[in-house]
């Protein structure tokens, strides 16, 4: 009998001083202007990072020789509340379709000008047990860092 593996979820948080449309969108729509261009998964260098905003949208990278990878693909889109993401990327930082990590990202409106964002990244367990550690140990050392760029972003003055 095989034993079930379960691995945390990692859960990262960060406050915002914006409204929760703006923080939403410089999350979604923004995002080539803040996630590093030097964190990609398509093995080319990055002109733009960008996640199609819908439901069945896809986050890719797209190289500057044109060429396209897809990163996630958002399975809840529920603006500017959550959107969920399958997060298909293996534990080697390759694009890989059969990757089913999840990326739960909630807004909270804490009064007109400032906004919790929740980020809660999970299901590493359908990597297998090995590379699902790796994955959570990774991405649990990545997402504060990242999330601090896009605070930054959403607070600067070009977002405003």
């Amino acid at each position: 009998m095989s034993e079930r593996v379960v691995i945390a979820p990692v859960e990262k948080q960060v406050r915002v001083r914006a409204p929760i449309d703006h923080a939403f969108t410089v999350f979604t729509s923004g995002l080539t202007q803040w996630w590093p261009h030097t964190h990609g998964v398509g093995g080319k260098p990055i002109a733009k990072v960008l996640l199609e905003p819908q439901l069945g949208g896809r986050w890719l990278e797209i190289a500057e020789d044109g060429t396209q990878t897809v990163v996630a693909t958002i399975t809840r889109w529920e603006p500017p509340q959550r959107f969920v993401m399958l997060w298909q990327v293996d534990a080697q930082w390759k694009p890989d379709a059969a990757m089913r990590s999840e990326v739960d990202v909630r807004f909270f409106a804490e009064g007109k000008d400032a906004t919790r964002v929740e980020l809660v990244h999970h299901k590493f367990e359908t990597m297998g047990a090995e590379g699902g550690a790796s994955m959570r140990r990774d991405v649990d050392g990545g997402w504060p860092g990242l999330l601090q760029r896009f605070v930054a972003e959403a607070e600067g003055p070009a977002s405003s």
